[in-house]
């Protein structure tokens, strides 16, 4: 079976899962097409030319599968590869454009919208990470089009799209060597990307309270950083310095060290799909804090979830550290690895999915 992998944006997690699901699922020719992730707005329109122009020849073979993210413009790129149609369509969503917040200065991504939106009716098979992600984006598809100057009946094709959809999460390798637990239970761990939607200003305000009133804490702040950092970092930089253990992106080698000495691994953000850096933290042996919002009630039981305020993150991060024993036992990560999740690919990809092989995120 040939099947030809398209990622238009190829950023860290998609970059993880088109790899490792190459590795995993091997009784497969794969062809992997990927652009890299920068300049956006360009990159979600025009990455039919691009690959138009860079991979005329490989476009041109017989595939039996297209497997494309959702930032691919697949309903473009069939036009111009009409023979990609016979080929079974398939549309991974790691997100949608639809369930973003938009900063002040960022201009409305209606472009990008329509391009999630034609991938999704131009799709056989649409998959998704999270039942959120899903809900999401027929939900605000939804409200989108109602805001187009025509009333157009999308209300029940849109439906259709959601109960035929499919929710299968992008696994986790699983753990090599022993996973330390509470080992360091005061450590608190930031693995996020160093942007707005991440939402670092509530974390950082929650630390300088504690730090205020005394309560121990190490902070180690890792992710992903971009041109563009939000001011909070510096800040938080001079004003935790008594804290920090480490600070920035850091090696393969040192991160999962990091990780392993267990602690807290905390996330604030605005915006989260599945969240693979909680996952891996939490694999390693920390111990994770969750907003009860977005992917995380399917994926969190609620004594890893606070109620998504500062004023919450403060009380269980305060009770946590200075009573380290109330923290909840070691989560159980393994029905999140690719062991998991790989006869559930190789079906997706052979016959497309059904309702009783596709199973639902944490079952």
């Amino acid at each position: 079976m040939r099947v030809l992998l398209l990622s238009a944006y190829e950023a860290v997690s998609h970059r993880y899962w088109a790899n490792s699901l190459m590795a995993e699922v091997t009784d497969v020719d794969w062809t992997l097409l990927s652009l890299p992730p920068r300049h956006f707005s360009w990159r979600i329109r025009g990455n039919p030319l691009s690959w138009w122009l860079k991979e005329y020849e490989r476009l041109s073979q017989p595939y039996d599968v297209v497997l494309a993210t959702s930032v691919v413009d697949i309903a473009t790129l069939l036009g111009l590869f009409p023979h990609l149609g016979r080929a079974r369509k398939i549309v991974y969503f790691h997100e949608n454009q639809f369930a973003y917040p938009e900063s002040s200065d960022q201009m409305p991504q209606v472009e990008a919208k329509m391009v999630n939106l034609y991938a999704a009716l131009a799709a056989d098979v649409l998959v998704f990470n999270t039942a959120y992600n899903r809900d999401s984006f027929f939900d605000g598809a939804r409200r989108f089009l109602k805001k187009m100057p025509e009333n157009l009946p999308a209300a029940k094709p849109l439906e259709r799209l959601r109960q035929s959809a499919r929710v299968v999460p992008v696994p986790i390798a699983p753990s090599i060597g022993t996973v330390a637990g509470h080992s360091n239970p005061r450590r608190l761990i930031w693995n996020h990307r160093w942007e707005y939607d991440k939402n670092p200003e509530d974390f950082f305000a929650v630390l300088f309270k504690l730090s205020e009133q005394q309560v121990p804490f190490e902070l180690a702040v890792l992710g992903q950083q971009f041109r563009d950092v939000p001011p909070i970092f510096a800040e938080a930089q001079a004003r935790l310095a008594e804290h920090i253990i480490c600070w920035g992106p850091q090696p393969e080698a040192e991160y999962r060290a990091l990780l392993n000495g267990g602690g807290i691994a905390v996330s604030t953000t605005w915006h989260e799909f599945q969240g693979l850096a909680i996952m891996e933290a939490a694999q390693r042996g920390a111990t994770p804090l969750v907003p009860d919002r977005l992917c995380f009630p399917e994926l969190y039981p609620v004594q890893y979830r606070y109620d998504g305020t500062p004023e919450g993150l403060y009380l269980r991060l305060s009770a946590w550290l200075l009573e380290p024993n109330r923290q909840p036992a070691p989560l159980d990560t393994q029905p999140w690895q690719w062991p998991s999740w790989r006869e559930t690919y190789r079906q997706l990809l052979v016959e497309g999915g059904s309702n009783e092989s596709i199973r639902r995120v944490g079952q």
